[in-house]
């Protein structure tokens, strides 16, 4: 089950993809981590999909990432007298927290913590950005807002506030449940939702207890303007373009993406681009050009994976999806231009004996047209430096731990493998070059380079390069 291509792909899963052979035939179509969104998945059901997952990893002997996609706190207006009321431009319209039901001149707004943290000027929008309105007054039990967009408003629809910083955790109650379930159940990947500082990954991080790798999933202006301290905390980034969108002006979602996507490649950390990559696959059995394009766009840019979301899980044509969205990164990384694209955009390397040594490792494989660069990793880390450099020849990863080898499996380019502890450094080699062989990675006689930390097995001390040739027949 080699990946002809470097770019990862996240499918979630939902009503159309939770049954075994549906799995199985997403993970041969291209699927490299599942991701589950706890908004809509109960313990029990979550539980038995990961079960269903670890049955698909030991038919296909493949490591398989399982990304548990936290809800975030969910912030929602009151109930309308009659279910909806249209709120007019210009007009004046109140938040409250009296509990009637509301009209076109005011709603409950259930949520204290935004209206202590409102000013005057502060945007509101809701129904995913269709009405917007702007504090014109502020109080700690209620805010006058003028109607800016008007616009039909239903029961419960979601509120945002682009230009305030609530002071509230990421993590709600059910959060706390989720998370827990989830790193019980043996998640490899947490995504934290609505992130707005680096706190909030800590919080998580707290829990976690590095059982699972933690995702910040960057959709809040607050959180990209303090992305540096969010990376500082954070294993991996998450852009999710869906309420990035609705939380700042649409024109400005392409540069953001851009700058957090080469952000996580200068640190090393896996990113992954989501929402709205192939949404006319919900209902139809091919993409837009622009779709292609928009996929397109996140490989060229060295994104580690690209993400379906309502495509995988609730769509006509879920398996289509991925397979489309596989076709589509293999054709990109074969394009004339793709290799000079990634080149340009690699940042030098970080002044750390690791980062010195995996950079060595890139360019001595190119120079000498070797098959496979493998890394030795007990934590992973040996593996996401050599990855961050985005070599020509292909990376496996060797790790004695399976939780290492699932976690890789975000990480552009990484083939990972679980191989027994080495007795010693004769030992690693001769079983990486055999599993190279092995694998297809290399043929008899050629040329690998293996990076590694000695002694063997010590987390984050990649100290060694090595050139070795693989046995001839």
């Amino acid at each position: 089950m080699r990946r002809r291509r470097q770019t990862r792909i996240v499918a979630t899963l939902g009503p159309a993809s939770s049954d075994p052979e549906i799995i199985g035939r997403l993970f041969v179509a291209g699927a490299d981590v599942f991701r589950i969104n706890m908004s809509h998945t109960s313990h029990e059901r979550m539980r038995e999909l990961v079960r269903i997952i670890r049955a698909a990893e030991v038919h296909f002997g493949r490591p398989i990432a399982i990304l548990a996609d936290l809800q975030g706190p969910k912030l929602r207006l009151g109930a309308f007298e009659g279910g909806k009321a249209a709120l007019d431009a210009e007009n004046s319209f109140t938040l409250d927290l009296n509990e009637a039901p509301g009209d076109a001149t005011r709603v409950r707004l259930p949520h204290p913590e935004i209206l202590q943290a409102l000013r005057v000027g502060d945007t509101l929008l809701l129904d995913d950005g269709k009405v917007r309105l702007v504090a014109t007054e502020v109080a700690r039990d209620h805010a006058v807002t003028s109607v800016v967009v008007g616009g039909m408003v239903s029961d419960r629809k979601g509120v945002s506030v682009p230009d305030t910083t609530i002071p509230v955790s990421a993590m709600t109650a059910k959060d706390r449940s989720d998370l827990e379930a989830a790193l019980d159940a043996g998640a490899d990947w947490i995504a934290v939702s609505f992130v707005q500082r680096p706190e909030d990954i800590a919080e998580v991080k707290k829990v976690a207890r590095g059982r699972a790798g933690v995702m910040a999933k960057i959709e809040k202006p607050q959180a990209v303007s303090r992305l540096d301290e969010i990376m500082d905390f954070a294993d991996a980034i998450m852009v999710a373009r869906g309420d990035l969108g609705v939380e700042m002006p649409l024109e400005s979602v392409p540069g953001t993406q851009k700058r957090i996507t080469r952000l996580c490649r200068k640190w090393g950390k896996p990113v992954v681009v989501a929402t709205q990559m192939l949404e006319s696959m919900i209902s139809s059995p091919v993409p837009t050009r622009a779709e292609v394009s928009d996929v397109a766009t996140a490989i060229f840019e060295g994104a580690d994976a690209v993400m379906l979301s309502a495509e995988s899980a609730a769509g006509k044509y879920p398996v289509e999806a991925v397979a489309t969205m596989s076709r589509i990164a293999e054709e990109v990384e074969r394009d004339s231009t793709y290799r000079s694209v990634i080149a340009n955009q690699r940042s030098a390397p970080e002044p750390t004996g690791a980062d010195a040594i995996a950079a060595a490792a890139r360019e001595m494989a190119e120079y000498l047209e070797m098959a496979a660069i493998v890394c030795g990793t007990s934590s992973g880390a040996t593996a996401l430096r050599v990855a961050r450099e985005r070599p020509k020849p292909p990376v496996i990863a060797v790790s004695p731990n399976i939780a290492t080898a699932r976690r890789l499996a975000l990480v552009w380019g990484v083939h990972a493998m679980v191989m027994p502890e080495s007795k010693n450094l004769d030992d690693f080699v001769n079983h990486a070059m055999a599993l190279a062989v092995e694998e297809t990675f290399a043929g008899p006689g050629e040329r690998i380079i293996l990076v590694a930390g000695v002694p063997l097995g010590t987390p984050g001390a990649t100290n060694m390069i090595r050139i070795a040739r693989t046995a001839t027949r």
